[in-house]
């Protein structure tokens, strides 16, 4: 499993001119799927993200998680972030989960996320063509990866 979490000030994804999530000062969450991610991928990176400490403290410190800052999430599915461009200049998307084994993972990350952050989670649509409107803060761009825990 693979994201790349952002720290912003506001974002919204939008399908078809209709938000279908927004959130105000937080973590735009872009997440993507291999076949091979289990329960466990799922539980560490959410786990991950409630504890990264990439928000201010008083002292101007990126000292605080989402979860101390009392911050929003906003998750969105990303196969992209498992593409390959080792031979020519067209991605292969080929390590990426098929939609029948991605929806399903990413719905029940986003249940991950809601359980460790105690709130609901707002998202994309799974599978949609989805603008993503974001004011990033820092900026402040994550990339993880379960595979590689850090």
């Amino acid at each position: 499993m693979r994201v790349v979490a952002q720290r912003v000030a506001s974002a919204r994804v939008e399908v078809d001119g209709q938000v279908t999530g927004s959130i105000g000062t937080g973590l735009l969450v872009l997440a993507g799927f291999e076949p091979s991610d289990a329960a466990a991928d799922l539980d560490w990176m959410a786990a991950k993200l409630a504890r990264l400490r990439i928000f201010a403290d008083a002292a101007g410190v990126m000292n605080r998680s989402v979860v101390d800052a009392d911050g929003e999430l906003l998750a969105v599915s990303q196969f992209t972030l498992f593409a390959s461009t080792r031979k020519g200049n067209r991605p292969s998307w080929s390590r990426a989960a098929p939609p029948d084994l991605a929806q399903p993972l990413f719905e029940r990350f986003v249940l991950c996320l809601e359980k460790t952050l105690g709130r609901q989670v707002p998202t994309g649509v799974f599978g949609a063509d989805m603008q993503v409107h974001l004011i990033n803060d820092g900026p402040v761009t994550i990339s993880l990866d379960s595979r590689q825990a850090e």
